[in-house]
């Protein structure tokens, strides 16, 4: 039966949506994996998770500051947490945490965190409106 994993620090905010492995093809040339990699997981997820809640394409815009608390390495497994805090008529800001599973460990830290800004688009790449919560079924409280 498999250890359950140990956080280091406290508990992720939000749900994980995207879990990678980091290889060495990603790394630096001090062997950790390069911050602009980890960026882009935590861009993918918040983008993931801007067009479930836009219903429909969105763009990232703005990323409020990151920094990077701890390397990732060779082995890890990227986690990446994302949670829509605050939804206005088409922009959407969405808090992204990355942790790092350790290779062969059931230990788990967090290694960044940020705020990712996206805007609803429309075909034509202009900014729509977000719908509403209850058009897709959430809790008026989800941002």
């Amino acid at each position: 039966m498999p250890r359950p994993i140990r956080s280091i620090d406290a508990a992720p905010r939000g749900q994980m949506t995207v879990r990678i492995s980091a290889m060495p093809a990603d790394t630096n040339a001090n062997g950790d994996i390069f911050g602009g990699w980890v960026m882009a997981r935590m861009d993918q997820a918040g983008g993931i998770a801007g067009v479930e809640r836009a219903q429909g394409r969105v763009v990232t815009i703005a990323v409020e500051a990151m920094t990077f608390i701890r390397p990732v390495r060779v082995g890890d497994v990227l986690e990446v947490y994302t949670e829509v805090f605050h939804v206005g008529r088409t922009s959407m800001k969405i808090h992204v945490e990355a942790w790092a599973q350790r290779f062969r460990t059931t230990e788990r830290e967090r290694v960044t965190e940020a705020t990712f800004a996206f805007v609803a688009i429309d075909e034509d790449g202009r900014p729509r409106p977000v719908p509403s919560p209850e058009a897709d079924g959430a809790s008026p409280s989800d941002g």
